[in-house]
């Protein structure tokens, strides 16, 4: 076995990557890449085809068209794996097995993590290249601490349920995708925009602020086996997860006001 060793004793990952595990890695990482590429192309070619609008848009538009394209599908992936590995399947499963719920990993567990970090450099590329147009440095922030976030766990094989718990909240990116496909094609008076509008509402409020209610509960009734993670971790436990809670948060309060003006405008124009 290969050992990852980092000085001043923040990180000493010893006995967990191989030869074998950093390829599939590399590969997993690579595959998130390339699926962001196809799928982009392919939004664009999809939406010319069916959607008449998307010519009428200009190149800046077409781009972040484009862009929901995979990053709604990144989204759904994520968000259906980590549903599974944390709900249906046992790896998580407090008496299945004798190995500290906080040192769980599967090889699917690790190919998610490497699509997932693929998917947020490839996003965070675009965004820095196109910013502010794509997301401003709100976003720089959530993606930056994602991928550190990402990366350690999948090198360190530890915390992978809180990984997979915070991936998860991706589940609203296509709500939130969906509500800028209809005001871009002119369609913010419709019925869809009001439903999905609300869709969003309530599954922000699970997915991002409800979920980290449980996030920080099984943190902190498991903390015996959270302190076995190397300090780097253990700290980046302590302190990336409530800043992006925050950041949750906030936006959550521009959606609630949001949804407040649209439902009362839908009220008024009924």
């Amino acid at each position: 076995m290969v050992g990852l060793h980092f000085p001043l004793g923040l990180v000493t990952i010893t006995g967990y990557d191989s030869p074998s595990k950093e390829l599939q890695w590399l590969l997993s990482v690579f595959a998130g890449i390339v699926m962001c590429k196809i799928v982009y192309e392919l939004t664009g070619v999809v939406s010319e085809s069916f959607f008449k609008g998307y010519t009428k848009l200009n190149n800046a538009e077409k781009v972040e068209w484009n862009n929901r394209g995979f990053s709604t599908f990144h989204a759904v992936i994520v968000a259906v794996a980590s549903l599974y590995l944390l709900f249906v399947s046992d790896l998580f499963d407090e008496g299945s097995n004798d190995e500290l719920i906080i040192d769980r990993t599967s090889t699917l567990s690790d190919s998610i993590l490497g699509i997932s970090l693929g998917y947020f450099l490839s996003d965070l590329a675009m965004i820095i290249w196109h910013l502010p147009a794509l997301g401003g440095v709100e976003y720089v922030l959530h993606h930056g601490l994602s991928m550190v976030s990402i990366f350690q766990s999948l090198v360190s094989g530890q915390g992978l349920i809180y990984i997979l718990l915070v991936l998860f909240t991706e589940s609203t990116t296509p709500f939130v995708n969906l509500r800028w496909y209809l005001d871009v094609a002119g369609r913010k008076n419709s019925n869809l925009y009001v439903f999905n509008g609300v869709a969003l509402f309530f599954g922000w409020l699970v997915a991002r602020i409800l979920l980290f209610v449980y996030f920080f509960y099984h943190m902190f009734m498991h903390f015996d086996q959270v302190k076995e993670v190397y300090p780097l971790g253990f700290y980046s436990l302590l302190t990336i997860p409530p800043v992006l809670s925050i950041m949750n948060l906030l936006w959550f309060w521009k959606i609630s006001n949001g949804m407040i003006k649209t439902l009362s405008k839908a009220r008024h124009s009924g």
